[in-house]
């Protein structure tokens, strides 16, 4: 890799020309349906197309968004977004459902792949996983510090990071790890991972006491000064955040990138101006640099969101209001009375020739001149090229209309732009009808997820109990001999814990445990390397039928579908893979890896994994840390009764416990249908009212 590549967003075709013309090496652009932007303007078939070849005849690639989680009911709509990406050109697929990925191969084979940040891949053992099956590039959760990323880099496969900006949210850097956020469908059906957030975290929430506290607000994230150790580690891009934002962001933010990069410094008038326009006073790299403390937390003031004047937008716009001519080409052209004339105009790379329809005469009174000639073919304003070297061959006494000359070179340039403005001519394969099969359950087990090895009698009924993998292997030994069938969960934030993870787990299957339950790629591939049986967790946001297939074919003895899937939808889905659904349990609205009690300066040792956040309401959310992340749990239990269970076509349903004191309240399996733990309300969750 030559330099770090410079990733610049567009909402619209505007922000295109501004990245284009400010100096970005990429840009990645939403379609009008799934992209985790569903706000931003994005593209129509016709708008997607006139991008991608503005780009390529810059010498710059385009990246599509196709990054939600999408249903089967929406698979034909999805095969033609696909579709139209193939048809306009576009230089990769940023998806993070694996359905999306299985039928972009089926459609379109040789569209790379890339592995957006919304699948949560944060460890090299994801990022392995990633490679072995195709995909081009990963998108980094943003989480991740510089010796975490580096051990990525390692893997032969491009990655990813984000280096500026307000990361998926319009207000700061995203709280929770992306893809894992259900906040904001829990209490409004506004799904993150269907690009509709409605912004929860940006709402006061207090921790321990702390009266107008922002426990969920992050600073913006940003690492421009830092591109040169992105580089050195072995990043092959930077991205920055901001398809909702206008297109004089764009512009500074490329202009910043590009100054840092090349010159290894960023000029004062251009900090100004990215001040100015992004409208913020704090930054934070905690992340990246490893201080995940209080420091990195922060609101926006009064000041911060004030619109930058017309004044600074307009001096912005003056920067990328002509077009930048970026790519060299020369020429040569030749005229003979009796001939037509004919102009030769190459890249480098591609060669077009046009001719005159008429030959050239001979001069009546004056001749065509070599100044005359030269001065009409060098006229390349509005177009990308810059005549760098022309060649001429003019014959005695010629005699060709100035018009005639310029109309040449006019259709010279206009072939080389659509010549430059397809690079791949993708095979594209008609796509198989959606008629799944819908799928009869073979089972009806019940099984639980509980975070300790103190168990009630009742649980030695159960088909299967999934405790820590990080209990004291002693404990796991002692409920294996009295009879209790249990797996072990492997932690969903496994930052910087690989080593340590898989030295757990050749403990524990030492033991004879063999069951594994895994919320995350990288889990699911080191339980894979130790020999587990494989059960995919609710993290790894499975939705659709093609998902179950892939999950199928990578070895996935059974998964827990996505609580924002509905009952009816549910129902619906195909394939053969065993599945089951959450029945019981605080579920987890984010996974944070840095703990909202840091906003307040709360340490661990005070906590004692004891903690709650208490939003504007009044309504408390538990806080469950494992060590390396914490789990921000709804404020109500979500119940399913068994009658309802019953009419799903689900194998098996989970009893997820957290906050509660089972042993006391589970003595038989009757009680987790009595009610038992429900002292106050509770919900049924999504599996009714959905999602947008």
């Amino acid at each position: 890799m030559e330099s770090i590549e410079i990733l610049a967003p567009a909402g619209g075709f505007e922000s295109v020309i501004a990245a284009v013309r400010s100096g970005a090496d990429a840009v990645y652009v939403g379609e009008k349906q799934f992209s985790a932007r569903s706000s931003a303007h994005n593209f129509d078939p016709g708008e997607l197309k006139r991008a991608v070849a503005y780009c390529h005849i810059h010498g710059v690639k385009l990246y599509v968004t196709l990054n939600t989680i999408v249903f089967d009911d929406e698979f034909e709509e999805l095969a033609d977004a696909i579709k139209t990406a193939a048809e306009a050109d576009a230089d990769a697929l940023i998806v993070q459902n694996m359905g999306v990925a299985r039928l972009a191969r089926e459609i379109a084979p040789d569209l790379p792949l890339h592995a957006s940040t919304q699948m949560s891949v944060h460890t090299p053992s994801g990022v392995r996983a990633l490679h072995e099956m195709g995909f081009k590039r990963v998108v980094l959760s943003r989480e991740m510090s510089r010796d975490e990323i580096k051990e990525c880099a390692k893997i032969p496969i491009e990655l990813e990071v984000f280096v500026h900006g307000e990361v998926f949210v319009h207000g700061a850097l995203c709280m929770s790890v992306s893809g894992q956020c259900y906040f904001s469908a829990m209490l409004g059906s506004r799904s993150g991972n269907r690009g509709a957030c409605a912004q929860t975290c940006r709402l006061p929430f207090s921790v321990q006491g702390q009266k107008g506290g922002h426990a969920l607000s992050l600073r913006d994230n940003s690492l421009i000064p830092r591109l040169g150790e992105l580089q050195e580690i072995g990043v092959y891009s930077a991205k920055i955040e901001g398809r909702m934002k206008r297109p004089e962001y764009v512009a500074a933010a490329v202009r910043a990138c590009r100054e840092q990069r090349d010159f290894g410094f960023i000029t004062d008038a251009t900090a100004e101006m990215l001040r100015g326009v992004f409208s913020r006073t704090g930054f934070t790299d905690g992340y990246f640099s490893g201080r995940i403390g209080k420091e990195m937390f922060g609101t926006r003031t009064k000041g911060d969101v004030v619109s930058a004047d017309e004044k600074l937008l307009s001096s912005i716009r003056a920067g990328y209001r002509d077009e930048v001519q970026d790519v060299d080409i020369t020429a040569a052209f030749s005229a003979r009375v009796g001939e037509p004339a004919a102009l030769t105009v190459t890249d480098g790379a591609l060669v077009i020739t046009k001719t005159t329809e008429m030959n050239c005469e001979a001069a009546q009174k004056v001749a065509l001149s070599v100044e005359k000639c030269r001065a009409q073919l060098s006229k390349t304003g509005g177009t990308a090229y810059k005549m760098t070297e022309l060649t001429l061959d003019l014959g005695d006494n010629v005699s060709l209309p100035l018009s005639a000359i310029n109309q040449l070179r006019r259709a010279a340039l206009e072939e080389l732009d659509r010549a430059r403005s397809v690079r791949h001519n993708y095979s594209i394969n008609p796509p198989k009808k959606f008629d799944f099969k819908p799928y009869r359950r073979k089972s009806n087990e019940q099984r639980a997820r509980v975070t300790g090895t103190k168990l009630g009698a009742g649980f030695r009924e159960l088909d299967l109990v999934f405790v820590p993998l990080f209990a004291d292997t002693r404990e796991l030994e002692r409920l294996k001999n009295e009879g209790y069938n249990i797996g072990v969960e492997i932690p969903r934030g496994m930052f910087g814990r690989e080593k340590s993870i898989t030295a757990q787990l050749r403990k524990v299957r030492s033991l004879g445990i063999s069951h594994a339950l895994c919320g995350n790629l990288g889990a699911v591939y080191l339980a894979k390397q130790e020999g587990f049986t494989i059960h995919g967790g609710f993290g790894l946001n499975l939705v659709n039928t093609y998902d179950l297939l892939w999950a199928e074919e990578y070895g996935i003895e059974d998964v827990e579908l996505s609580f924002e899937l509905t009952f009816s939808r549910i129902n619906r889905l195909g394939g053969n893979l065993p599945r089951g659904i959450i029945s019981y349990g605080h579920l987890p609205v984010m996974l944070c890896r840095a703990c909202p009690n840091k906003s307040a300066g709360i340490s661990c040792k005070s906590c004692k994994n004891q903690s709650k956040m208490t939003d504007r309401k009044g309504k408390r959310f538990p806080l469950k840390c494992d060590g390396g992340c914490t789990e921000v749990l709804n404020c109500v239990p979500l119940y399913i009764a068994s009658q309802e269970i019953s009419n799903l076509s689900a194998d098996f349903n989970i009893w997820r416990f957290s906050v509660e004191n089972y042993v006391e309240k589970v003595e038989t399996t009757a009680d987790f249908n009595r009610f038992s733990m429900l002292k106050d309300n509770f919900t049924r969750g999504l599996y009714r009212r959905g999602v947008e």
